[in-house]
């Protein structure tokens, strides 16, 4: 489950920074329409990631 979560965690890392770098709304205020759901998935997954940490 770990590596599992994991990669998925890592994933949505590299497609919301590779959108950040290229997005200069998301730069200057609150995240684009696409560059929302990018933040709030690597968000969501980063949170479950430490949680997972923390308990095991």
């Amino acid at each position: 489950m770990a590596d599992s979560l994991h990669t998925c965690y890592m994933a949505a890392s590299d497609a919301w920074r590779t959108h950040f770098k290229g997005c200069q709304p998301c730069q200057i205020k609150q995240p684009c329409p696409t560059g929302a759901p990018l933040r709030e998935r690597f968000t969501r997954l980063q949170n479950a990631y430490l949680n997972h940490l923390r308990n095991h």
